[in-house]
Order: structure tokens, then C-alpha cells, then sequence
């Protein structure tokens, strides 16, 4: 149904996906659910930019604006300085560094790119500036509908990252279907699809996408996996979120056997040793 292809172009750059990428989380803001992930302070994102790096992170994804459930979200212009602030010190710390930008916004998402060099975007939404479990932006004006972020990144030229959070693999093949089809005629390049776990799902049904994951493949497109320390795995083992890295390296290396392209984490170095046991694995078949 669409061509598939091996490679993105992230500014120029032909981004390799013969072998999974790990993309490390940095987010600046004071409410994500993963409390170590919240890095504020320029010096605190830049040694956490400089650690990923150094544990093989390929992509950084900044964010400014925690979709947890119960967020209240900062206006269009506090996640625009946010972001402003944290892509400045990332690509400063880690120079080369693949960087992108986590925003359901289609002006934040503009602003990263053109003003802060930002590579790709990673909408949650879909495109519909929407949340999951009916959450919606506060401080927002209006919701942008497809249209105005489909446009946005195929103007931009970046490769998008458009996430589903269709709580089913049937319901989530035709959603991608309509979207990817929007995309292409919009002249969009560059898609990869998040099955979007945690997102308008219940405990059971995330498990279910995870195990029928492989149908995505259907598109010829990559694939992003972001279950890193997720409540699927913490609830799942009655524990927090901080007790959740084991869950998420198992889960993460079956995601992988399924054939994720992409692997969105807080642990670098974990998911970088998942993806290498998973080659190794691969490489006998």
C-alpha cells in the first residue's frame, strides 16, 4: 500500500534504520510523570543531554508540555520558551546530535524547527492538538485540526512522528490509513508511526497492541515504540514508576522482535544493550 523505505531525511541527513535507533527523553517541565525525567535548569539538561549521548542515544526528544493524565498544560507561550531554552542548550551540549521536538502544537512545532534546528516533530495528538482521555490544551485558543499540523510538517520538510491512540490494532491500521493518506497528498516524505501506549488505552488493550504490533508493518513504514516506565508496566507489577526499568527493558526487547524501528526512552544505556542482544539474536536467524 506505501512505499517502504530504509532511511529518513532529518535535515539533509539520511538517518539509517537498518538497525534500531534509541531516542533519548529530555523534558522540560515540571510535572512529567517520571519525576527523574524533569530537567528545568539549562545545567541540568545539558548533563543530561551529554549523559544519553555518552550511552549511545541517536535522537534527543525535547519536550515542554507533560500529556500525563491530570496535567494542567502551560500556554502556547511557555512551552515556546521552554522548548527555546532546552533545543539551545541540547545542541549546544551535544553538537550533531539528530534533535527532536515533542509538541502537539503546530506553531510551537514551526518555532523548533526554523528557530532552534530541531530534525523531526513527535505529535501525540495525531494532528488534532487533541490529548487522549479527554484531556485538552488549556490556555489554547482553538484546536488545530488535521489539516494545520499535516500542512505545518510537510512545509517544514521533517520527518513526523504521528502517534495513534486508537485503543485497538484495527481501529489504529484505519486511522493510520486516513492520516498517512492526508500526508502524502500534503507532499509529507518522512512518517513514522507510534502505536502511542498509554494513550486512550486500558491496561489489557495496551498489551493487546504490543502483541499484535507487527501489523503495523502493513505500511511499509517505521515504527516508534514509547513504553519506557509506562503505568502498563507499573501497574502491571504493582510498583512506581521508578521501580519500572526491568518491565520496561523486557518490554522494550519484544517490541523490538516485533520489528520497532525506533525505541523512545528515559534509559539510554538499557535500551541500547535490548537493541544490541536483539541484533545478536537476529543476526543467527
Amino acid at each position: 500500500m506505501f512505499e517502504k523505505t530504509g532511511f529518513l531525511n532529518a535535515g539533509g541527513r539520511l538517518v539509517d534504520l537498518s538497525s534500531p535507533l534509541v531516542m533519548g527523553i529530555v523534558n522540560a517541565t515540571p510535572d512529567s510523570f517520571y519525576a527523574a525525567s524533569r530537567h528545568q535548569s539549562e545545567a541540568a539538561i545539558a548533563a543530561r543531554a551529554e549523559e544519553m549521548a555518552s550511552q549511545g542515544a541517536d535522537i534527543i526528544d525535547v519536550g515542554a508540555c507533560s500529556t500525563r493524565p491530570g496535567a494542567v498544560f502551560p500556554t502556547e507561550e511557555e512551552e515556546a520558551g521552554r522548548l527555546r531554552m532546552a533545543l539551545d542548550v541540547v545542541r549546544r551540549t551535544v553538537p550533531g546530535m539528530l534533535l527532536s521536538v515533542d509538541t502537539f502544537r503546530p506553531r510551537v512545532a514551526r518555532m523548533a524547527v526554523e528557530e532552534c534546528g530541531a530534525h523531526i516533530v513527535n505529535d501525540v495528538s495525531g494532528g488534532t492538538g487533541h490529548m487522549a482521555d479527554g484531556l485538552t490544551p488549556q490556555g489554547v485558543g482553538g484546536l488545530p485540526d488535521h489539516s494545520e499540523m499535516f500542512a505545518t510538517v510537510a512545509r517544514l520538510r521533517v520527518p513526523y512522528i504521528l502517534m495513534s491512540s486508537k485503543s485497538n490494532i484495527a481501529d489504529m491500521l484505519l486511522h493510520f490509513a486516513r492520516c498517512v493518506e492526508q500526508l502524502r497528498a500534503l507532499g509529507q516524505k518522512d512518517i513514522v508511526l507510534d502505536p502511542g501506549f498509554g494513550f486512550g488505552k486500558s491496561l489489557k488493550q495496551n498489551f493487546s497492541v504490543l502483541n499484535q504490533m507487527e501489523r503495523l508493518h502493513v505500511f511499509g513504514l517505521p515504527v516508534l515504540v514509547g513504553l519506557s516506565r509506562k503505568s502498563m508496566i507499573w501497574k502491571a507489577l504493582n510498583t512506581t514508576p521508578q521501580d519500572a526499568l526491568t518491565g520496561t527493558t523486557v518490554l522494550n526487547t519484544l517490541a523490538l522482535m516485533k520489528g520497532a524501528a525506533i525505541l523512545r526512552v528515559h534509559d539510554v544505556k538499557e535500551a541500547r544493550q535490548a537493541v544490541e542482544m536483539v541484533k545478536k539474536v537476529k543476526s543467527e536467524e
